[in-house]
């Protein structure tokens, strides 16, 4: 892969098209308009700092195994433990993240056959959409990363441009919009908590969920020119790019609503749907949701291939349940079939949950940050303890390293706490947050293993990080 084709990767499953609008609705609960426009910026900043931590230790250890090796590197003692559960954080955080995208991708299909073919947008439905998407992503990615590099290249044109499609059509054509004030200062509260500072916590999810996977550009560096450079690159100009194109994209959404409550109450299932009826009308709208599936579904074809290839590193070093069969690769398209599959597969168990949850997605998107953000601020909180000792790679943040360090670790710990409480009350068997649970139950799993018995045999990763800038004498003498 080039430097752009890394970016493109992360940009792909950061997806703004995908993961502020599937949670837009949640949004509108939680905080309304005011927590959307605003929580967005603070959470991108925040969220710049840790993928700036990131991309420091990036650039000293460029290999595919990404955080789980950098854990290992960097801890001073204890590194297979370090190791194991960075891994294991980060797999539940991946495949969540798949579960999330895909099954977002699915509600939006469904959406449009609604309104298409006056298809019903129940949870069967749904499902069965979820189940043929993950199929084809599985497929899609089963034929060589070429293709995939190729449609991730497509994907960052589509994000683009579709955004300036939406906005541009939804500032253009409606002959109203929404005032300033209630973009700007509208608090709603349809959580049942009476608590707003809490309510406009709960409201962060939606910025916080989409500003995730960008990890994706660590994991795809053994298949990726210059890694210590691009690598890094990669991740940071995916969180800049998406913060920017965003909150654009959020201006000109909540601009364009007629009825709040209509559009909350939609029989699409889907309140950005109803937002675009109510402002363009059902032709141009069903036109704005093809381009925001087609978004999604690049999306999810990305967050795959991240995360088989997590599954292919992690397995390589025996850390997974069967992993002689994870970590096979295909001789013909020299790609990991079987962790594709493995991760379609977990990301489908994962959504299953939402034929009687209703808050089931909710749950999903939660379980993706915080497995995903504890696995990313591990390594940075072991470098922290490096100090100066930390090797740096050509990509550094020089005298900036601690201080975006410590903002990184300290949101973290923030964002891991509160999105495990209850989102709306009461809470009852069908609203229940069942994150708690998911996470206790892999890292359970992960706990009693590394106790019974692989505090024995796992000594962290065997592979070597890749050389930098190799010269043509090293290449050379590498084939002979």
């Amino acid at each position: 892969m080039s430097g752009f084709s890394n970016f493109a990767v992360s940009f792909s499953i950061v997806s703004i098209l995908s993961g502020c609008l599937t949670l837009y609705g949640t949004g509108m609960n939680t905080g309304g308009p005011a927590m959307i426009i605003w929580g967005w910026p603070v959470v991108g900043l925040l969220t710049l700092c840790v993928g700036l931590a990131m991309a420091e230790i990036c650039s000293s250890y460029p290999t595919a195994g990404g955080l789980y090796y950098w854990s290992a590197k960097l801890a001073r003692t204890r590194g297979p433990a370090w190791s194991w559960f960075t891994g294991w954080f980060n797999f539940l955080g991946q495949v969540a993240v798949t579960a999330g995208v895909d099954y977002g991708a699915a509600f939006f299909t469904n959406a449009f056959l609604t309104l298409q073919f006056g298809i019903e947008a129940s949870p069967e439905h749904t499902m069965e959409i979820f189940a043929v998407i993950l199929l084809a992503h599985g497929l899609l990615n089963t034929l060589g990363v070429r293709l995939v590099a190729v449609l991730n290249n497509l994907s960052v044109w589509w994000h683009l441009v579709g955004v300036a499609a939406i906005v541009g059509a939804l500032v253009l054509l409606p002959d109203q919009h929404a005032s300033a004030s209630f973009v700007f200062t509208e608090f709603v509260n349809n959580t049942g908590f009476q608590n707003q500072f809490y309510v406009a916590m709960l409201g962060l999810l939606m910025a916080q969920y989409t500003l995730t996977g960008y990890d994706a550009s660590a994991h795809m560096t053994e298949e990726t020119h210059d890694a210590a450079r691009s690598g890094p690159r990669g991740i940071v100009n995916a969180i800049t790019v998406s913060l920017v194109a965003g909150w654009v994209l959020l201006l000109g959404i909540t601009f364009a609503i007629r009825d709040y409550d209509g559009a909350l109450n939609s029989d699409t299932g889907v309140p950005p749907a109803q937002i675009f009826i109510d402002a363009i009308g059902a032709d141009g709208a069903k036109l704005l949701l093809l381009i925001v599936i087609g978004a999604q579904f690049f999306c999810g074809m990305a967050s795959v291939t991240a995360n088989s290839r997590m599954i292919y590193a992690f397995s390589r070093d025996g850390a997974l349940p069967g992993s002689r069969l994870w970590h096979r690769i295909d001789p013909r398209t020299q790609t990991p079939t079987n962790a594709v599959w493995m991760a379609t597969g977990g990301a489908l168990l994962l959504g299953l949950p939402a034929l009687w949850n209703t808050t089931a997605y909710t749950a999903v998107t939660s379980i993706s940050v915080i497995g995903l953000y504890i696995s990313y601020v591990i390594p940075v909180y072991l470098r922290l303890r490096q100090g100066e000792d930390f090797p740096r790679g050509p990509w550094h943040l020089g005298r900036w390293s601690r201080p975006i360090g410590v903002v990184a670790v300290g949101w973290t710990a923030v964002i891991t706490v509160l999105f495990m409480l209850p989102t709306v009350s009461p809470i009852t068997a069908e609203s229940f947050n069942y994150t708690p649970v998911a996470v206790a139950v892999v890292l359970g799993f992960a706990g009693l293993w590394w106790l019974a018995s692989a505090r024995h045999w796992f000594t962290g990763p065997h592979v070597q990080s890749t050389p930098p800038e190799p010269d043509a004498r090293d290449t050379e003498l590498e084939v002979r």
